[in-house]
């Protein structure tokens, strides 16, 4: 039985796992990452195993909007990323997961488990989105 609108959660629409950068990665390594592996975006992490170890998101738009200022070989993850990372629980409704993008301006939340304070994976806009579409969103 699928969730209705009032029940869908963060857990049924995620991408699971990450794709993951320390912050001393180059932007251009990061480009590169996000090119092979057909992403909108990488979690920045010192480990993204260990608890307390995120730190920030970077998007597809930080890297155009950086590599409007100087190259993405002189510039690192850690100086882009939209810190702190904005998070969500695996089992918080999409309705709020919705209003937490939109009141900073996030178009990705890293999904935290909430016990061990670890990077679970990724909700999107376009994960929002397919809900939405599909009618288990509002």
């Amino acid at each position: 039985m699928e969730a209705g609108p009032a029940e869908a959660r963060v857990a049924d629409v995620m991408h699971w796992g990450l794709i993951h950068c320390t912050p001393e990665t180059s932007l251009r390594a990061v480009a590169a990452l996000m090119s092979v592996e057909r992403v909108h975006c990488v979690v920045v992490a010192e480990n993204p195993l260990a608890a307390g170890s995120l730190w920030g998101v970077v998007s597809d738009l930080d890297l155009v909007a950086a590599s409007t200022v100087r190259t993405l070989d002189d510039q690192h993850a850690g100086g882009t990323a939209m810190k702190p990372a904005v998070t969500a629980a695996p089992h918080e409704t999409l309705e709020e997961a919705a209003r937490r993008m939109t009141e900073h301006g996030a178009s990705h939340l890293v999904v935290i488990d909430v016990v061990e304070r670890r990077p679970l994976g990724l909700l999107s806009t376009l994960d929002v989105a397919g809900a939405l579409a599909e009618g288990t969103g509002r």
